[in-house]
């Protein structure tokens, strides 16, 4: 493996919102990336083809195919699929191949996920992201974990990543990244069911005002559209990321309340809109409107509809 990461060969398991923003970042910047997504075997490919053969990603026919011919690789999958993802990666892994997990899991899984790499000779290291990655893109805030973090931080450092050290230990990273998803994950469901239930009572701007004079440096308005649209069109990778936070608040031995109804309002509105009551999911105006009070509407006119069919 060359001592200069532009000239790894990067392998990007997951092809979705943050697989295909790092692969446009590192291509930009000429480096070799390949790429597989479960999605390539069935009629959900063609959009994933296109955007690969725009950008110059080769696509692989596997996860073993990808991790043969990888120096580094990065797991950007939903965060159930985690532990399963380095156990498909693993079998075909090179020795001293890098395998970052860019995965919202638990501490747990993370270290389940570190044993399989590591047992066949790669080099597994655990990562956080901490913020929501499109504003940043590759940049976005990155903790790093585990045994070999100091050592890759600088080197991806090199392809324009923004990552730092957390912890030798396994886990540290992963926890920071959790409990602040107790918060952030939290938030934007509570938005959705405060502002939704006070459109319902017609006390939407009474409440909004409220919220301003006690949270001044929060433009309401502007942040209850940006919840709305972010949980709508990742709803369910965020239901299964939260769930991986109540795992970490039963790893920590406590109950997880406010984790376990954050994740069932995230997975609700993410059936809503596998329902197709946003508009049609892949079109420009979907999950996309300005003001929050038109997607409060679409819900509260299909609960009313669906007590009308109550018998």
């Amino acid at each position: 493996m060359s001592s200069d990461p532009k000239q790894w060969r990067i392998g990007i398991v997951g092809y979705g919102e943050v697989g295909k923003i790092l692969a446009e970042d590192l291509r930009a910047q000429g480096v070799k990336v390949a790429a597989y997504d479960v999605k390539l075997a069935d009629d959900r490919g063609g959009p994933l083809r296109e955007h690969a053969s725009r950008h110059g990603v080769t696509l692989t026919t596997s996860h073993a195919e990808l991790t043969e011919r990888s120096d580094f690789i990065i797991s950007a999958v939903t965060a159930s699929q985690t532990v399963a993802i380095a156990e498909a990666c693993a079998g075909a892994i090179n020795q001293g191949t890098w395998f970052l997990d860019f995965n919202s899991a638990s501490p747990g899984a993370k270290q389940r996920a570190a044993a399989l790499i590591d047992s066949e000779q790669g080099r597994y290291v655990e990562g956080a992201v901490m913020t929501s990655v499109p504003p940043y893109r590759i940049k976005v805030p990155l903790l790093l974990g585990g045994a070999h973090a100091a050592e890759l931080a600088p080197l991806i450092n090199r392809l324009g990543f923004a990552a730092k050290p957390a912890s030798e230990k396994l886990g540290v990273a992963s926890a920071t990244k959790m409990c602040r998803s107790i918060m952030i994950k939290g938030l934007e469901a509570m938005v959705i069911e405060s502002f939704t239930t006070a459109r319902a009572y017609g006390v939407e701007d009474a409440v909004i005002a409220s919220l301003q004079e006690t949270f001044p440096s929060i433009d309401w308005e502007k942040q209850g559209a940006y919840f709305f649209q972010r949980v709508i069109e990742h709803g369910r990778r965020r239901a299964e990321e939260v769930r991986e936070v109540a795992e970490t608040v039963r790893e920590a031995g406590l109950t997880p309340w406010s984790a376990q109804g954050t994740a069932e309002r995230q997975a609700w509105v993410a059936d809503l809109a596998d329902e197709g009551l946003f508009g049609k999911r892949g079109d420009k105006a979907f999950a996309r409107s300005p003001d929050w009070r038109t997607e409060a509407d679409r819900i509260l006119a299909k609960v009313k509809d669906d007590q009308g069919r109550k018998p």
